[in-house]
């Protein structure tokens, strides 16, 4: 009993030492903050990505859409959606080109790229320094897989958790019409999809899926699994007849499409869908809602295509197609 009493002594007049001021005017032992290592603390803390250069318009809409719009430090100068990124955001490149000092001026700790023709600009990028990520997906799974890399990477899992939800409603509503029309027995029209016109290049991927999602059948899905350009080139025009498309959609990535040549073309007005353009079955979708793989072709090119075949089955129908 007596040790006890000591040690617990000896003890309370340490605590008593310990809160004793000392020179400087802080008790002994007392923990001072410095504001210096406060400020490295949280820069430790801070893993994620904030200044992000987006080298192609998909990685845009996705971040603006994540409510991470503050990590981009700059955009494609291709860039429409959303549209206030062009009035907030630098325009640091095109797509397929780009000046290695320009992007480097906005000072980013990760660069965002898409597909072969911003390889080399990342490669580039890469032996400046800077970390580069570069997507090449070409399908719908794609777009939604880029949407939770994204926003794991500005740690905004649950905005992104959210954004896929949405994007699949949207997709989910797409393919029950589609399945109405199809239990009602309407034929699915045939749809040619030109994303060029010199040569002809028909849809890639994730625009093949949208087409078949919103109940419409690819005149040339075979060609849609091709990686380039290339490889979804048509090499006859006459094909194009013989298929016998329904509807017809421009979407030249960069470029206005012309439907008044389109329709001027030898043979095509043997094509249904220039017999029926006064009813709107050759149309344009803007590259920008439909050619950049990102939310915006769910959210904006979707909708134009179930919009268009709705109208072709109206023609065919009855108004409650619409």
């Amino acid at each position: 009993k007596s040790v006890w009493h000591f040690y617990r002594h000896v003890s309370h007049l340490d605590s008593a030492r310990a809160l004793q001021p000392s020179a400087g005017g802080a008790p002994r032992g007392a923990h001072i903050d410095d504001p210096s290592k406060k400020e490295e603390k949280a820069q430790s803390v801070m893993s994620h990505y904030q200044r992000i250069a987006c080298l192609c318009t998909e990685a845009v809409d996705t971040l603006y859409a994540l409510g991470a719009e503050e990590h981009i430090a700059g955009i494609s100068g291709f860039t429409v959606h959303p549209p206030r990124a062009r009035e907030e955001k630098p325009k640091i490149s095109g797509f397929s080109s780009g000046k290695i000092e320009r992007i480097l001026s906005v000072e980013p700790d990760l660069v965002v790229g898409y597909s072969s023709l911003q390889a080399e600009l990342c490669k580039d990028l890469s032996k400046a320094g800077v970390e580069v990520l570069l997507f090449n997906h070409r399908t719908i799974s794609g777009i939604l897989r880029m949407v939770r890399v994204l926003a794991a990477l500005v740690e905004k899992e649950k905005q992104g958790n959210l954004l896929e939800i949405t994007l699949h409603t949207r997709l989910d509503v797409a393919r029950t019409q589609a399945k109405l029309w199809d239990l009602a027995g309407w034929r699915r029209p045939v749809v040619y999809f030109e994303e060029w016109h010199e040569p002809l290049t028909t849809g890639i991927g994730w625009v093949s899926e949208l087409i078949q999602l919103a109940g419409g059948v690819d005149a040339f899905a075979e060609l849609s699994q091709g990686n380039s350009a290339k490889e979804r080139k048509i090499d006859d025009a006459q094909e194009v007849i013989r298929r016998q498309p329904d509807i017809i959609i421009g979407s030249w990535c960069g470029r206005a499409f012309d439907r008044e040549a389109l329709m001027a073309r030898p043979g095509w007005a043997d094509i249904p869908a220039v017999r029926m353009a006064e009813d709107g079955m050759v149309c344009e979708i803007k590259s920008s809602d439909i050619l950049a793989p990102g939310p915006a072709a769910i959210q904006h090119g979707l909708s134009q295509l179930q919009q268009l075949i709705g109208r072709w089955h109206a023609r065919h129908h009855g108004t409650l197609a619409e």
